[in-house]
């Protein structure tokens, strides 16, 4: 069945368009948020505070956005959270233009904000399977990965231009209106999502402790959260905090922030866009040989002397993280049961961004004392690089599904 077949399907179509403007705006939001800091309240040690608070209550509550999506309708959930997040970014708008923004208030805007795409993320997984074909499930991860991405390709091209042409709150507007326009595409009665499943009624604690039950007993579950830690703490947390920098330790500009931004966005856009056409079947041993690449390409970037070359390079760590991600979306969602969807998959973002204020903690903190950002990256990669070769050779099982 091609996959072409996924746009004949309204609901698809909506809750698709709807990520688009939803991840477009996400991104807007850092990329303003990460200039605006550096530039006009502060440092690499405050940038990586912001950066924290956007992510720490998002981790705190992902759980609890899982048991949500599990209990009640996904569209909603989705709804509810990019209406309030555009009200948030109505404010950051209001007081940026009249510069009546504070550190105090942008951690506490950046952390409601971050806390709400707790809700959103596993609500949007945990519908896929239930609105497509099993037979479609890759390509339909593929696609919305590589939404995802197009936040990286469009979001800081746009956030750069209006940064540079009119103004960081200008930057914000536009955010407001795209996160308000993902919020109206998902209206739920433009959906009519089914009923959720009733289930036996147990506490909150109790619901939780089915998924991470669920979980445990699953060798290739444990196996894929451990990569998904890796990454996103030795590769992609890490450049979140190191891309920034290292454009201003370069004497960049907003746009050189976009085009490197945007090139880790195009790599992760054409790894997404060949797992759309072409099926994996060994999907474990897909995801931890992607691993291995970005982690390479992350130590070379690593030492990498200018701009121009340096995005060029970001292009392949994307285009590596793609075969680490939809590989094994994929493969969780096929293997695992729809009851606790919404909870296993709350449980997989935890693991993929849980230990991301760690890696923004331990960049910052480590470039505030004086110690080269090159020479951070470099022992990172290398020391994810060592435990990756370990996981290759003790999780045979993993590779084989």
């Amino acid at each position: 069945m091609s996959p072409l077949f996924l746009f004949n399907n309204r609901i698809f179509v909506l809750l698709f368009a709807s990520s688009i403007f939803a991840v477009v705006g996400f991104s807007m939001f850092l990329t303003t948020t990460t200039w605006y800091v550096i530039t006009d309240l502060g440092s690499a040690g405050t940038l990586g505070l912001v950066l924290i608070a956007a992510t720490v209550p998002r981790i705190l509550m992902m759980a609890f956005g899982g048991l949500l999506a599990d209990k009640y309708k996904k569209t909603t959930i989705m709804f509810s959270t990019n209406l309030i997040q555009s009200i948030l970014l109505l404010i950051i708008f209001i007081l940026v233009s009249q510069d009546n923004m504070t550190l105090a208030l942008l951690l506490i805007l950046s952390g409601l904000f971050g806390m709400l795409d707790a809700f959103f993320g596993p609500a949007s997984s945990s519908m896929i399977p239930k609105i497509v074909d099993r037979t479609l499930l890759q390509p339909a991860n593929a696609v919305f990965q590589g939404v995802d991405q197009i936040s990286f390709v469009i979001g800081p091209i746009l956030a750069g231009f209006l940064m540079e042409q009119v103004s960081v709150s200008g930057s914000y507007l536009v955010t407001t209106g795209l996160v308000f326009l993902s919020a109206v595409l998902i209206f739920p009665p433009y959906i009519k999502e089914s009923p959720v499943e009733k289930g036996t009624k147990q506490t909150p604690l109790q619901d939780l402790k089915v998924g991470f039950s669920y979980i445990r007993h699953s060798n290739f579950l444990l196996t894929g959260l451990l990569v998904l830690i890796i990454l996103n703490f030795f590769v992609f947390g890490a450049l979140h905090v190191a891309i920034p920098l290292l454009v201003d330790a370069y004497g960049g500009t907003p746009l050189n922030l976009s085009y490197m931004e945007v090139s880790l966005g195009i790599g992760l856009v054409v790894g997404t866009g060949f797992l759309s056409m072409i099926p994996i079947k060994r999907r474990g041993k897909t995801s931890l040989s992607g691993l291995v690449c970005a982690l390479i390409a992350f130590i070379i970037f690593s030492w990498v002397p200018n701009l121009i070359l340096l995005t060029v390079v970001v292009f392949f760590i994307g285009l590596s993280m793609s075969f680490v991600f939809v590989p094994f979306f994929t493969a969780a969602q096929e293997t695992t049961d729809i009851h606790v969807m919404g909870r296993v998959m709350s449980l997989i973002f935890l693991a993929m961004n849980g230990f991301d204020p760690v890696a923004y903690a331990l960049v910052s903190g480590l470039a505030a004392i004086q110690i080269p950002i090159q020479f951070i990256l470099f022992g990172l990669g290398v020391i994810g690089l060592m435990i990756t070769i370990v996981l290759f050779f003790t999780s045979k099982p993993y590779q084989q599904v």
